[in-house]
């Protein structure tokens, strides 16, 4: 039988697809969940690398396992029946995730080459941040930006959504965003800062090529005055139907596979 989670140095993986993700990197896990009864061929083959990389899996009802999660998920603003439902009858215990500091950035820096940079600016709902980190792995962001304040958690919930794309990323918590943003101007980063309202140009027709920034807000207010103040062009998504605007990630992706269009076509790939 599982013990109940209240560590707050650990995290909780659940469902399939987050949970072979974090396996990649074995050492991160601390023990595998895995509801007793009938399983599917999916969770058994994560059972077997787990046991592979030395993982201890743990069988436990599935009762007990909703409740695991139902507390995993209810502590970053999940409603708790979500969790109880969508774990697929497998969970993950592994170490709390630590973004990278800013100084490891700075550090890292200049190993990159003409970086495409993803920053969130006050990305509110867990879910939508794991969809945006998801979009920006898929478009091969370099790095991620958070503000360490106003931004959802990067938790379970966020962790799920992400499918994977937490763990390979390189996330960066960053303290002012502001002064942050000013910094990657003076690394000759461009900042393209997306918007819903019609004082921006068309994100087609902004150069996306070399180093250069995608910086999209939270989901009420957008982007914040000092982060529209720091960009150098602010673009919009030309809307075809009724609709107003986009979720943020489907909107980030937009701008990330037209930077990706672009940027294969300098190099004669696209």
């Amino acid at each position: 039988m599982s013990t109940p989670f209240h560590d707050p140095d650990v995290d909780w993986v659940f469902g399939i697809h987050g949970v072979r993700a974090l396996l990649d990197t074995p050492d991160q896990v601390r023990r595998l969940l895995v509801a007793e009864g009938r399983r599917s061929r999916e969770v058994e083959a994560l059972v077997r690398s787990a046991r592979d990389a030395g993982v201890r899996v743990e069988r436990t009802p599935k009762r007990a396992l909703d409740r695991q999660v139902q507390r995993a998920t209810s502590r970053d603003g999940t409603p708790s029946e979500e969790g109880s439902t969508n774990h697929q009858g497998i969970a993950a215990e592994r170490h709390a995730f630590a973004p990278a500091s800013e100084r490891e950035l700075e550090n890292r820096w200049p190993s990159f080459a003409d970086p495409l940079i993803v920053v969130l600016d006050g990305i509110k709902d867990p879910r939508n941040l794991g969809a945006c980190l998801r979009t920006a792995e898929a478009a091969g962001a370099a790095a991620v930006l958070l503000p360490r304040r106003g931004s959802a958690p990067l938790s379970s919930t966020t962790a799920k959504a992400a499918s994977g794309a937490m763990e390979r990323l390189f996330i960066v918590e960053v303290a002012n965003l502001a002064r942050r943003l000013q910094w990657l101007r003076d690394q000759g980063v461009w900042l393209t800062g997306g918007i819903s309202d019609d004082s921006g140009v068309a994100h087609t027709g902004v150069d996306y090529r070399g180093s250069c920034a995608i910086i999209v807000g939270g989901e009420a207010r957008g982007l914040r005055r000092l982060t529209r103040e720091h960009c150098d062009h602010l673009v919009r998504i030309p809307m075809a139907g009724a609709t107003q605007s986009l979720n943020v990630s489907v909107a980030l992706g937009v701008l990330l596979f037209e930077a990706r269009r672009q940027r294969a076509l300098s190099i004669g790939t696209g």
